[in-house]
């Protein structure tokens, strides 16, 4: 199992904003049964850490590629996207191992 999260970077004082619209994403997402419930976080400047950042974070099975053969893109998480696209100015995507007790080293 794998926790895959994607950062985005957001212009000052967007970071709320573009929170609501990832949130309202990861929900297209799963109602289409591409992604499990996702976690959405920020920081707009309010406490410590780096500013102006927003996080989608969801756990998946498998690493897969987006442009798999036959995955289609729901059209309603474009159009959610589209919404805020302005207010990104730079974004990437994290992926780590989640531990389980199966994956426990004891030796």
């Amino acid at each position: 199992m794998y926790v895959i999260r994607r950062v985005y970077e957001v212009k000052p004082g967007m970071a709320r904003r573009y929170a609501t619209i990832a949130t309202n994403m990861c929900e297209k997402y799963e109602a289409a049964g591409q992604r499990s419930p996702a976690r959405i976080y920020f920081n707009g400047g309010t406490i410590p850490g780096e500013r102006n950042r927003v996080y989608m974070e969801w756990t998946a099975d498998i690493v897969e590629s987006p442009y798999r053969d036959g995955n289609v893109i729901p059209q309603s998480v474009r159009d959610a996207g589209a919404e805020g696209r302005d207010m990104v100015i730079d974004s990437w995507i994290e992926f780590y191992e989640l531990m389980t007790p199966a994956k426990a080293d004891n030796g």
